[in-house]
């Protein structure tokens, strides 16, 4: 809500007699600060049955047609457990537990962290007098952090990596909820006794940027370069020129300061290729554009990187000296040509992320979903030709630091929001062999 600026009234009872007048929208003078609202809360029923249809597991607050239930930080595990029957049932408990699984393939071992544990007791027929009820709500807060005796860290999301090798590994964090109805002696006989309902929930914090993507560089009138901006920052990298008369090309790559992106927004970026007339020819036919020598294939890629490691020495005592890892693309740039002159060529574009990554960073015991110490990903800017030893340059490689969060950043505020800070200056990552 908008309010308009206070007039001067000067003292005594009279100046409180008027009063400012408000608007639902801001005016033209006037701009919003902030945007403060609840987030909107599915208001359907995940709903999961016993074979029998004796009892039922009902979950609150899903979204209609949902194939697992979904939380995030913090949230409330909340629903019911309801009874068909309630002939002698003894108690009605509901837990939910969360666990981090490291199964090295080879050998077979597996090294198990409990991430979360809580029950709950509904009713019990030794501390609750008259007959169980037929429905019985409950609520369980899913914790935000967990320790695995050395270190506490953030509950991590729901996620699944495979890393071959020797030893390969499968890593796994899984949640779920659980019901169980206990049962009497007599019940038992008649073969009704203890039953339990269980479903697996994913669990995937939200979080957002402290700030929107910038609007996108201009370039000068007079030298049509990029003109730089504090929203943008730019990183620099040099292609070495291989033959004779050919002089260096000076990359210059910009991106949004922030470096926090969205997993379901495109990252915005632009790139400049400073070097004589002679030296970008000979690099056209490398560069980001298809062309004749490359119709399906980009020598130059600008791309989204993530590394999963299993760390073997702290997960397992299997006598391995070294960690195991994995390095995946998962976003890929589209260049669009942007201007050229005498001495220079530019491209614009957006990465885009694969829709199939649903989770950011995250360091969890041995099982570390990042590049470097502040759980990123990173940005790989890269040339690299098809013949090296005949190519007109050497190959480039640049790797920038950046943090991807599940939401784009809003006015309302939902979500946690992720800043720039701690941001390291990385080596270079590991490759996979």
């Amino acid at each position: 809500m908008s309010t308009t600026s206070l007039p001067s009234y000067g003292y005594g009872p009279a100046a409180f007699t008027r009063i400012p007048s408000y608007s639902a929208e801001p005016h033209e003078y006037e701009q919003r600060l902030a945007w403060n609202r609840a987030p909107r809360r599915p208001v359907g029923d995940f709903v999961k049955q016993s074979k029998g249809g004796n009892m039922s597991l009902r979950l609150f607050s899903q979204e209609d047609n949902a194939s697992l239930p979904v939380y995030g930080y913090g949230d409330a595990v909340e629903g019911a457990v309801d009874l068909a029957k309630t002939d002698g049932v003894t108690a009605v408990e509901v837990k939910i537990e969360g666990s981090l699984r490291l199964r090295e393939v080879a050998e077979g071992g597996t090294t198990t962290y409990k991430l979360c544990l809580s029950k709950v007791t509904l009713w019990n027929k030794e501390a609750d007098s008259g007959p169980c009820p037929s429905s019985l709500r409950f609520s369980l807060t899913l914790p935000t952090t967990f320790s695995d005796g050395r270190e506490t860290y953030p509950l991590p999301p729901t996620h699944a990596v495979h890393l071959s090798g020797v030893p390969g590994f499968n890593a796994n964090v899984d949640y779920g909820v659980s019901a169980t109805v206990a049962k009497g002696k007599a019940t038992t006989l008649l073969r009704l006794g203890n039953g339990t309902v269980s479903t697996p929930f994913l669990y995937y914090p939200r979080t957002r940027p402290a700030m929107p993507l910038p609007a996108s560089m201009r370039q000068s009138l007079d030298t049509f370069r990029f003109v730089e901006t504090p929203e943008w920052r730019s990183w620099e990298a040099t292609m070495k020129a291989r033959s004779s008369g050919g002089r260096d090309i000076h990359c210059q790559l910009y991106l949004p300061a922030s470096r926090v992106f969205s997993i379901t927004q495109s990252i915005p970026f632009h790139i400049m290729f400073s070097s004589s007339a002679f030296s970008l020819a000979a690099y056209l036919p490398y560069g980001p554009m298809a062309t004749i020598l490359s119709p399906s294939r980009q020598f130059t890629r600008l791309k989204v990187i993530r590394q999963s490691i299993v760390d073997v020495r702290n997960a397992m005592i299997l006598g391995t000296k070294t960690d195991m890892w994995r390095v995946d693309t998962i976003g890929e740039a589209e260049f669009r040509h942007s201007g050229d002159g005498p001495d220079w060529l530019a491209f614009v574009g957006e990465i885009r992320i694969d829709p199939q990554v649903k989770i950011g960073g995250f360091k969890a015991g041995g099982l570390t979903v990042k590049t470097f110490e502040a759980s990123q990903d990173f940005i790989e800017l890269s040339m690299l030709p098809p013949d090296p030893p005949r190519a007109p340059f050497s190959e480039m490689r640049l790797v920038i630091p950046i943090k991807l969060v599940t939401d784009p950043w809003s006015m309302d505020g939902q979500g946690i929001a992720v800043s720039d800070s701690d941001f390291s200056n990385p080596p270079t990552p590991n490759r996979p062999q």
